[in-house]
Protein backbone atom coordinates (compact mmCIF):
# COMPACT_ATOMS: atom_id res chain seq x y z
CA UNK A 1 0.00 0.00 0.00
CA UNK A 2 1.02 3.66 -0.83
CA UNK A 3 0.17 6.47 1.37
CA UNK A 4 0.96 10.01 0.68
CA UNK A 5 0.48 12.85 3.12
CA UNK A 6 -0.19 16.55 1.02
CA UNK A 7 -1.13 19.96 2.17
CA UNK A 8 -1.25 23.45 0.74
CA UNK A 9 -0.30 24.51 4.08
CA UNK A 10 2.78 23.85 6.30
CA UNK A 11 2.30 23.83 9.50
CA UNK A 12 -0.80 21.00 9.81
CA UNK A 13 1.14 17.98 10.86
CA UNK A 14 1.85 16.71 7.33
CA UNK A 15 5.43 14.95 8.71
CA UNK A 16 4.37 14.00 11.89
CA UNK A 17 1.25 12.25 10.60
CA UNK A 18 3.28 10.78 7.56
CA UNK A 19 5.60 9.01 10.16
CA UNK A 20 2.83 8.36 12.92
CA UNK A 21 1.32 6.13 9.94
CA UNK A 22 4.74 4.77 8.92
CA UNK A 23 4.68 3.45 12.58
CA UNK A 24 1.56 1.90 12.36
CA UNK A 25 1.79 0.40 9.27
CA UNK A 26 5.26 -1.57 10.35
CA UNK A 27 3.17 -2.46 13.18
CA UNK A 28 1.59 -4.42 10.34
CA UNK A 29 4.65 -4.89 7.59
CA UNK A 30 7.50 -3.55 6.82
CA UNK A 31 7.20 0.16 6.37
CA UNK A 32 9.43 2.80 3.81
CA UNK A 33 8.94 6.51 4.97
CA UNK A 34 10.07 8.16 1.64
CA UNK A 35 10.53 12.19 2.82
CA UNK A 36 9.80 14.35 -0.22
CA UNK A 37 9.93 17.48 1.76
CA UNK A 38 12.27 20.00 0.53
CA UNK A 39 13.13 20.45 4.69
CA UNK A 40 13.48 16.75 5.39
CA UNK A 41 12.03 17.06 8.85
CA UNK A 42 11.23 13.07 8.89
CA UNK A 43 15.21 12.45 8.16
CA UNK A 44 15.88 15.03 10.73
CA UNK A 45 13.44 13.74 12.80
CA UNK A 46 14.95 9.96 12.64
CA UNK A 47 18.61 11.07 12.80
CA UNK A 48 18.02 12.01 16.22
CA UNK A 49 16.88 9.20 17.38
CA UNK A 50 15.82 5.60 16.51
CA UNK A 51 12.57 4.95 14.31
CA UNK A 52 11.24 1.34 13.99
CA UNK A 53 11.26 1.91 9.76
CA UNK A 54 13.32 2.83 7.10
CA UNK A 55 12.95 6.89 6.39
CA UNK A 56 14.47 7.70 2.72
CA UNK A 57 14.73 10.39 0.43
CA UNK A 58 12.91 10.25 -2.95
CA UNK A 59 15.33 9.49 -5.11
CA UNK A 60 16.51 6.27 -2.46
CA UNK A 61 12.80 5.97 -2.62
CA UNK A 62 13.40 3.97 -5.96
CA UNK A 63 15.68 1.62 -4.53
CA UNK A 64 14.15 0.89 -1.61
CA UNK A 65 10.08 0.68 -2.64
CA UNK A 66 10.45 -2.73 -3.40
CA UNK A 67 11.71 -4.71 -0.36
CA UNK A 68 8.47 -3.35 1.39
CA UNK A 69 4.93 -3.66 1.69
CA UNK A 70 4.04 -0.07 2.60
CA UNK A 71 5.53 2.99 1.81
CA UNK A 72 4.15 6.61 3.41
CA UNK A 73 5.32 9.41 1.13
CA UNK A 74 5.59 12.68 2.70
CA UNK A 75 5.35 15.53 0.09
CA UNK A 76 6.58 19.31 -0.23
CA UNK A 77 4.13 21.89 0.83
CA UNK A 78 1.99 23.26 -1.86
CA UNK A 79 2.79 20.96 -4.43
CA UNK A 80 2.34 22.42 -8.31
CA UNK A 81 -0.56 20.91 -10.09
CA UNK A 82 1.99 18.59 -12.33
CA UNK A 83 3.27 17.64 -8.73
CA UNK A 84 -0.31 16.99 -7.46
CA UNK A 85 -1.39 14.96 -9.99
CA UNK A 86 1.69 12.39 -9.32
CA UNK A 87 1.11 12.34 -6.45
CA UNK A 88 -2.76 11.68 -6.35
CA UNK A 89 -2.70 9.26 -8.82
CA UNK A 90 0.14 7.06 -7.39
CA UNK A 91 -0.84 6.19 -4.15
CA UNK A 92 -3.65 4.10 -2.97
CA UNK A 93 -4.55 6.58 -0.24
CA UNK A 94 -3.75 10.24 -0.24
CA UNK A 95 -4.06 11.78 2.95
CA UNK A 96 -4.80 16.03 3.24
CA UNK A 97 -4.24 16.67 6.89
CA UNK A 98 -5.38 20.05 7.96
CA UNK A 99 -5.54 21.88 11.64
CA UNK A 100 -9.27 23.52 12.42
CA UNK A 101 -8.37 27.23 11.64
CA UNK A 102 -9.89 28.96 8.71
CA UNK A 103 -6.88 29.26 7.06
CA UNK A 104 -5.30 25.95 7.23
CA UNK A 105 -9.21 24.83 6.06
CA UNK A 106 -8.99 27.24 3.52
CA UNK A 107 -5.53 25.56 1.81
CA UNK A 108 -7.41 22.37 2.24
CA UNK A 109 -10.47 23.14 0.54
CA UNK A 110 -8.37 24.68 -2.65
CA UNK A 111 -6.55 21.10 -2.61
CA UNK A 112 -9.47 19.32 -2.96
CA UNK A 113 -10.42 21.71 -5.60
CA UNK A 114 -7.63 21.24 -7.71
CA UNK A 115 -7.89 16.89 -6.84
CA UNK A 116 -11.19 17.02 -8.51
CA UNK A 117 -10.39 16.62 -12.14
CA UNK A 118 -7.56 14.03 -10.77
CA UNK A 119 -8.67 10.36 -10.42
CA UNK A 120 -7.85 9.99 -6.50
CA UNK A 121 -8.74 7.91 -3.57
CA UNK A 122 -8.51 11.13 -1.01
CA UNK A 123 -9.23 11.83 2.82
CA UNK A 124 -9.17 14.61 5.17
CA UNK A 125 -7.72 13.96 8.48
CA UNK A 126 -8.11 16.64 11.34
CA UNK A 127 -4.87 17.49 13.00
CA UNK A 128 -3.92 19.70 15.84
CA UNK A 129 -7.22 19.51 17.55
CA UNK A 130 -7.64 21.91 20.98
CA UNK A 131 -8.55 20.76 23.60
CA UNK A 132 -12.17 21.66 25.09
CA UNK A 133 -13.73 23.86 25.71
CA UNK A 134 -12.83 24.92 22.18
CA UNK A 135 -15.18 23.51 19.83
CA UNK A 136 -13.20 24.25 16.58
CA UNK A 137 -12.67 20.76 16.03
CA UNK A 138 -15.99 19.72 15.91
CA UNK A 139 -17.29 23.11 13.80
CA UNK A 140 -14.51 21.75 11.55
CA UNK A 141 -15.90 18.28 11.05
CA UNK A 142 -19.49 19.63 10.73
CA UNK A 143 -18.37 21.63 7.76
CA UNK A 144 -16.33 19.37 6.27
CA UNK A 145 -19.01 16.92 6.72
CA UNK A 146 -21.67 19.00 5.12
CA UNK A 147 -20.00 19.57 2.55
CA UNK A 148 -19.75 15.94 1.82
CA UNK A 149 -15.98 15.55 1.62
CA UNK A 150 -14.26 12.12 2.88
CA UNK A 151 -13.04 12.66 6.23
CA UNK A 152 -11.16 10.77 8.91
CA UNK A 153 -13.69 9.44 11.95
CA UNK A 154 -10.00 9.79 13.79
CA UNK A 155 -8.61 12.83 14.44
CA UNK A 156 -5.40 14.25 15.69
CA UNK A 157 -5.37 16.29 18.95
CA UNK A 158 -2.84 19.32 19.80
CA UNK A 159 -0.64 17.61 22.20
CA UNK A 160 2.60 18.66 23.47
CA UNK A 161 4.11 14.96 23.62
CA UNK A 162 4.55 14.84 20.14
CA UNK A 163 7.22 18.00 20.03
CA UNK A 164 8.22 16.02 22.62
CA UNK A 165 9.16 12.99 20.23
CA UNK A 166 10.12 14.97 17.85
CA UNK A 167 13.25 16.28 19.88
CA UNK A 168 13.75 12.76 20.71
CA UNK A 169 14.03 11.40 17.36
CA UNK A 170 11.02 8.95 18.16
CA UNK A 171 8.02 8.02 17.45
CA UNK A 172 5.54 9.45 20.42
CA UNK A 173 4.87 5.82 21.44
CA UNK A 174 8.01 5.93 22.32
CA UNK A 175 8.31 8.91 25.21
CA UNK A 176 7.88 8.41 28.65
CA UNK A 177 4.93 10.82 29.31
CA UNK A 178 1.40 10.75 30.60
CA UNK A 179 -0.20 11.77 27.49
CA UNK A 180 2.03 9.52 25.44
CA UNK A 181 -0.74 6.99 24.60
CA UNK A 182 -3.63 9.36 23.95
CA UNK A 183 -1.44 10.72 20.92
CA UNK A 184 -0.31 7.23 19.85
CA UNK A 185 -3.79 6.59 20.10
CA UNK A 186 -5.00 9.64 17.90
CA UNK A 187 -2.66 8.04 14.93
CA UNK A 188 -3.23 4.18 15.87
CA UNK A 189 -7.48 4.83 15.25
CA UNK A 190 -6.29 6.76 11.79
CA UNK A 191 -4.18 3.18 10.88
CA UNK A 192 -6.73 1.59 12.19
CA UNK A 193 -9.31 3.40 9.52
CA UNK A 194 -6.32 2.89 6.37
CA UNK A 195 -5.01 -0.75 7.30
CA UNK A 196 -7.25 -2.62 10.41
Amino acid sequence: MIVTIASFKGGVGKTTTALHLAAYLQTKAPTLLVDGDLNRSALDWGARGSLPFKVVDEKQGVRFARDYEHIVIDTPARPDPDELKTVAEGCDLLILPSSPDAMALSAMVQMVEALHSLKSNYRILLTLIPPAPSKVGIESRRTIEKAELPIFKAEVRRLAVFQKASLAGVPVNAIKDPYAKAAWGCYAAVGKEILP
